[in-house]
């Protein structure tokens, strides 16, 4: 056997020699990786945060509209259906044609489409069975309750009443942002079928309920209803007047001339519209149909 050399050490078997360099690390071979100062990996999916998208900016004035839009927020067609018939010259504001693609305009503006007025909302109709004691206006300087308080959550179009009913006067009120239908059904000059529940403070004689028939002057003026009648099943106090033209002013005057007091005045019937279903204080949306029929009273 030859001897070893000197001043060399023996070397295990199984082992090498890195001629002075680190060690194998057993970890690493095993595939983990060591960073020096950081967290190992857990197995875990990182949790990126999603950057958000910027928000649009505002418009730098709310009063202020897209043409376009303001034509298809009335309800008329599209944005893009808009711009066409902007472009051929049916669209006016304030009287003055406007065909440039994307030109603004006010709120307080008067848009035409095809020479009718718009308004930038989806066109809204609401009905309401007034209770007693509150004001047809849409704003009291008093704080006394107005009838908008009773139709706050219908909708957030902005609705006005059509026409007027005294403060104690009860029954059908239409509410709209419908202009042009609006200034139709409140036209002195057209005929818009009204009936009212008129309960009085004694009966009505036969002498006074043929006067009312047959029409009153009074103070100059004639004053006619189309038709009264007994309220069936009721006391003699109790009437039904229809009137076309004029108001529920028209039929108190008329009682009150002939020196009746009106206890309870209750508008039944307005325009075709009906207290069907719908109990006192309660409102709700015209079907399509009903306004279909109120654009074709003639």
């Amino acid at each position: 056997m030859a001897k070893e050399r000197h001043g060399k050490s023996k070397v295990k078997a199984g082992s090498k020699n890195h001629g002075g360099k680190k060690p194998f690390d057993k970890k690493k071979s095993s595939g983990e990786k060591s960073f020096e100062g950081k967290k190992p990996f857990d197995g875990k999916k990182p949790n990126y945060r999603k950057k958000s998208a910027p928000r649009p900016k505002s418009s730098s004035n709310p009063n202020e509209i897209r043409l376009n839009k303001y034509i298809s927020n009335s309800g008329i067609c599209s944005r893009r259906e808009a711009d066409m018939h902007i472009s051929i010259g049916s669209v006016t504001v304030n009287g003055k044609v406007v065909t440039e693609m994307g030109y603004k305009v006010q709120l307080t503006d008067e848009v035409r489409f095809d020479g009718r007025v718009i308004n930038p909302e989806k066109p809204t109709y609401i009905l309401l069975n007034k209770p007693k004691g509150f004001l047809v206006t849409t704003k009291d300087e008093k704080g006394r309750k107005t009838v908008m308080d009773l139709v706050a959550n219908a909708t957030k179009a902005r609705i006005v009443p059509v026409g007027r009913l005294e403060r104690q006067t009860t029954g059908l009120l239409l509410f709209t942002n419908d202009g042009e239908l609006a200034r139709k059904l409140t036209d002195p000059h057209q005929k818009v079928r009204k009936i009212f529940h008129v309960e009085l403070d004694r009966n009505v004689s036969q002498a006074d309920f043929n006067k009312i028939k047959d029409g009153i002057n009074i103070r100059g003026d004639r004053y006619e209803v189309d038709e009264i009648s007994w309220i069936q099943g009721a006391s003699k106090r109790e009437v039904g007047i229809k009137v076309s033209t004029g108001s529920n002013g028209l039929v108190k005057a008329i009682f009150e001339h002939l020196s009746y007091t009106v206890a309870r005045l209750d508008r039944v019937v307005f325009a075709g519209l009906t207290k069907k279903d719908l109990p006192r204080s309660h409102w709700r949306d015209l079907t399509a149909q009903e306004v279909i029929n109120l654009k074709n009273l003639k």
